[in-house]
């Protein structure tokens, strides 16, 4: 188990009755907590500007499955690249519109320019790529409840 250390921080008064009011807002037990996640939140960040770095991340595509050849290159792109993209999940919006979510995983930049190549493809509607750096979760950790890590 990992020490504990406090330390005092100086905030405007202003300042501070916003962030209660946000960590109120979103559910948080103490500033202790949300304090600790925009640390984590800022080190993530952090990380994954480095391309070197290892990230899995979420990237959501909108598209037309209407138009045939876009249905082709995602497919294609996907095999292209499928020792980083982890998993694919396909869901049809309305009779239009498709959504599709991959997990990707790799080196930072070579999936930032996965997510690119997909995103810019013509008749993708929206693509959205969200990354986390792995080197937080890269760990052994203690905490209250189980669950596997491998």
């Amino acid at each position: 188990m990992h020490n504990i250390t406090r330390f005092g921080v100086s905030i405007d008064d202003r300042l501070l009755q916003k962030f209660d009011n946000l960590i109120e807002e979103k559910g948080y037990v103490n500033r202790s907590e949300a304090i600790r996640d925009l640390i984590r939140y800022m080190l993530d960040n952090n990380e994954i500007a480095d391309p070197e770095s290892e990230s899995i991340g979420t990237l959501t595509l909108v598209y037309s499955h209407e138009v045939r050849e876009i249905s082709d290159k995602l497919n294609e792109i996907q095999h292209q690249y499928f020792k980083s993209i982890v998993s694919a999940t396909h869901i049809h919006l309305d009779e239009h519109n498709c959504l599709e979510v991959l997990i990707l995983r790799g080196k930072t930049g070579d999936v930032k320019a996965i997510a690119d190549k997909l995103c810019s493809l013509k008749n993708v509607k929206k693509g959205e790529l969200t990354l986390t750096a792995l080197e937080h979760y890269d760990h052994d950790h203690d905490h209250d409840h189980d669950h596997d890590h491998s």
